[in-house]
């Protein structure tokens, strides 16, 4: 089989995003998956500029979730790869292990604030084993994150809380990720505040 070929941006700041849900049933047909869908609309409402996306379902099993990280970073140049789905305690949630198997450095700050956003919503939050890593080779890094199933706690995780007047309470993990990617060599990419703020300390702002 031919490798994918290489996504190609549209414009400079473009992120290239790959999705991908891991549901042992909803990869076989059982029920239609609402992850990617959700993903997709969240992103196109944060990036000032649209990213462009790639998805892939995959069931829950370690040697297919690998296997389709690895090809959307080192086959099709993702900069960023967010996955939804199988991050429990249940014997078939392995997403985790399988980010784990193909990562060069851990990034565990993500992992600790996802479980902080969620803890503020729910007291299982604490069963989430979600990870976020790098994934590096000669030429191309990208940063791969494990996002909850279900499309309320993907936008929770990614947005953060905010009080009653719209001031942060506890920051979104995405408010991180346009710094992380530059500092892995990724475009400039750029968010709505009033969706999220990305930070970024004064010297790696952009001028106006």
């Amino acid at each position: 089989m031919s490798k994918a070929q290489r996504l190609t941006r549209t414009h400079p700041d473009q992120l290239l995003v790959g999705l991908v849900s891991v549901s042992d049933r909803a990869s076989a047909g059982v029920y239609v998956d609402e992850g990617i869908p959700s993903l997709q609309s969240w992103l196109a409402q944060a990036l000032t500029v649209a990213p462009q996306c790639v998805s892939r379902l995959v069931p829950d099993e370690p040697a297919r979730i690998s296997a389709a990280l690895v090809e959307l970073v080192d086959e099709l140049g993702c900069d960023l790869v967010l996955t939804t789905g199988g991050t429990g305690p249940a014997r078939r949630d392995v997403t985790p292990e399988a980010t784990l198997a193909v990562a060069t450095r851990e990034m565990p700050g993500f992992g600790e604030q996802m479980r902080q956003i969620s803890l503020r919503f729910v007291p299982t939050a604490i069963l989430s084993r979600q990870v976020g890593v790098l994934r590096e080779t000669d030429d191309h890094a990208a940063l791969i994150l494990n996002l909850p199933g279900q499309p309320k706690a993907i936008r929770e995780t990614l947005e953060g809380l905010r009080d009653e007047q719209g001031a942060v309470v506890v920051p979104g993990v995405f408010a991180a990720v346009p710094y992380c990617i530059d500092l892995i060599g990724g475009p400039y990419a750029e968010t709505r505040p009033e969706v999220v703020a990305a930070f970024r300390p004064k010297s790696a702002r952009r001028a106006s």
